[in-house]
């Protein structure tokens, strides 16, 4: 029998794609943002579970996601909470896999599914099938007796191809042909978006802090409709377009994040940025339990004042800055 070869071409509008990130990735790298900046790093990542259990449906908050993660107390579904801790876990992992082995893979999805799902850590034994957002079936997965053969035969392809096929298109490729041969019973997702950033992280190490599964989760809907169109016609070449426009943009979006001179006031604005989330208001009280800070006016004088003035953090209530209900958040 053949071994079989995934469907795809090599388009100009993908090799611009690799050019354009290849370029920009580099930039990013020297840029240096995320290197001085672990609270952004730390952030990024919550981003990137936060969005890639959102996808599945969990409905943790973003504070909720972080909260769990900084070990504090959150109300919610057991499930729900216990996806965050596993998915925590995982992300944690990501230096250490061999992104072709099937045997870590495996060890990741046990990761993942900790608690959760019965068949944890290895391939499902029963039939299933991928929905949408709107639980409409898009696609009849393979037969259980066949997902030993279709994952070795993935896993043999990318080896073989590795060195020729660019990391960008064959992470890309593996993500789609994961989610249709879908070997696991459940939290196939959230393991592919995983999988696919340690192969990119094993390309360049600045990826284990890139939220890709934000941009995803933005633009879910396509996300799924890209799927379902390549299932229609048989052939990825869609798939793999569509994920180098995420991950551009992605990176387009660290990118943006400016750079100020270092000095004590910059530190502390940057402090300050690193533990807001983008458009989610925060009192003053938790901004300074975040920070450690005792004193208002320090809060004030020190991390306020000046990000307002940079037009880097705003008022929920501009008109009326010393209100009682102001909050303050990073547009």
């Amino acid at each position: 029998m053949e071994k079989y070869v995934p469907p795809f071409e090599i388009t100009q509008l993908m090799l611009k794609r690799v050019a354009d990130i290849s370029e920009k990735i580099t930039k990013l790298d020297d840029h240096s943002n995320l290197n001085k900046k672990p609270y952004l790093r730390k952030q990024n990542k919550i981003n990137s579970i936060h969005s890639s259990l959102a996808i599945e449906n969990n409905n943790l908050s973003l504070e909720q996601v972080k909260n769990i993660i900084d070990g504090k107390k959150v109300l919610g579904s057991q499930k729900d909470i216990q996806e965050v801790k596993n998915a925590y876990n995982a992300y944690e992992m990501l230096r250490d896999i061999n992104p072709y082995s099937i045997s870590d893979l495996k060890k990741i999805h046990g990761v993942m599914t900790f608690l959760t799902v019965e068949e944890s850590g290895k391939f499902r034994t029963g039939n299933e099938g991928v929905f949408d957002e709107f639980g409409n079936c898009i696609h009849v997965c393979p037969k259980p007796e066949m997902l030993n053969d279709l994952m070795n035969d993935l896993f043999n392809w990318m080896r073989k191809n590795k060195e020729d096929i660019h990391p960008l298109i064959l992470s890309s490729i593996f993500h789609y042909e994961f989610v249709f041969i879908h070997p696991f019973s459940d939290g196939n997702g959230r393991t592919v978006r995983l999988w696919q950033n340690i192969l990119l992280y094993n390309w360049k190490k600045i990826f284990e802090y890139l939220p890709i599964e934000s941009r995803i989760h933005k633009y879910q809907k396509e996300y799924y409709k890209a799927i379902d169109n390549c299932n229609k016609k048989g052939d990825i070449t869609g798939f793999i377009e569509f994920m180098l426009k995420m991950i551009e943009e992605t990176i387009d979006e660290v990118s943006a994040i400016p750079i100020t001179p270092i000095n004590n006031e910059t530190i502390n604005v940057n402090r300050l940025l690193d533990c807001l989330e983008r458009n989610v208001p925060v009192s003053a009280k938790a901004i300074m339990e975040r920070l450690n800070i005792k004193s208002k006016n320090t809060l004030r004088n020190s991390y306020l004042n000046p990000a307002i003035k940079q037009g880097l953090v705003k008022l929920t209530i501009p008109d009326k800055p010393n209100s009682s209900n102001q909050m303050y958040y990073k547009p």
